[in-house]
Order: C-alpha cells, then structure tokens, then sequence
C-alpha cells in the first residue's frame, strides 16, 4: 500500500498579485457603474431653494384645504394615446373650465417629464393626444376654472399597457 504524497501548493507572489487585482476591479468596477447610474439618473433636485419652499408651505396648504372645501370631483382618463379631462361640482354639474394643463413627472428623474396642453373638447372636458410610457408617474393637473388660483391636483398613478391602472 502506498501513500501518495501530494505537494502543498504554494501561495506565490503572483497569485497575490491576481487576487489584488481581482479584488480592486471588482471595488472600482462597481464604483464606476454606480456613479454613471447616479449620473444618468436622478438630479437629486427636489426643489430649487428649499428656504423658499418652506416659506410657500402654510400659502399651499391654504389653498388646498380652501379648494377640498369646494367639494368638486375630478375625472381623468388616460387611455388609448388619449387624456381626457373634466371637472364637476358637489352635485355633479360640469364645472367651466378655461383651461388644462398636465404635467407628467417621472419619480425618479427628469428626462421623461412632459407637459400636455390639453384642448377644450366635448362638453366641459378637455382633451389631447399623449401615450406616457408605462409605469409609476406623478401627475400634476392646473385646471383654470375662473377661480383666483388654477384648480390643482396632484396624483401618483400606475400606468400599465397605456391606461390608468
């Protein structure tokens, strides 16, 4: 019976070395992918000077609960390349509208936020013609129903093989 001897490898400079550069370019592999997402992405920009921003606060706030008060309920459609849009009273009545614009914003970043004019349509509803990509966006809808300051909204929806989800 003999015993095979099997000689330890050894660790060697050069596998030291490999290791080394094995470990670092993974670290500044994944540092470079991350700033070039963090670059392509997200400007971080909430808003453009925050001490302003908190001044306008208790103003919009104001005006929200003045416009919650008015009890009117909003409708919009997004469907088939189409958003539409309308506005009615505590009673159901369509309220005159002068005006609609919808902003499109991405949550995540800029490049994809759009704003659609939309045009009086039939009735008291407005329309145009706008396809947002599917996913989660935050819309905005400035409503100029003759009141002092445009009738606002702002909605965070889901939009999924083009209609509201």
């Amino acid at each position: 019976m003999s015993v095979a001897t099997r000689r330890p490898r050894e660790f060697t400079g050069r596998r030291m070395l490999a290791v080394f550069i094995a470990f670092f370019g993974v670290v500044i592999g994944v540092n470079v992918l991350m700033a070039t997402l963090a670059n392509t992405t997200w400007t971080g920009l909430v808003v453009e000077d925050t001490y302003v921003a908190s001044q306008q606060f208790n103003k919009k706030a104001e005006q929200g609960r003045a416009q919650a008060a008015l009890g009117w309920r909003s409708q919009l459609v997004i469907s088939g390349g189409d958003i539409r849009y309308s506005l009615a009273d505590g009673s159901g009545k369509p309220v005159a509208l002068h005006g609609v614009k919808v902003m499109f914003r991405h949550p995540a970043y800029e490049k994809e936020d759009k704003l659609v004019i939309l045009a009086s349509g039939v009735g008291q509803e407005f329309a145009a013609r706008h396809q947002p990509k599917d996913g989660v966006w935050i819309v905005e809808v400035d409503a100029d129903a003759g009141l002092s300051e445009p009738y606002r909204e702002v909605r965070r929806l889901i939009i999924a093989h083009g209609e509201i989800q």
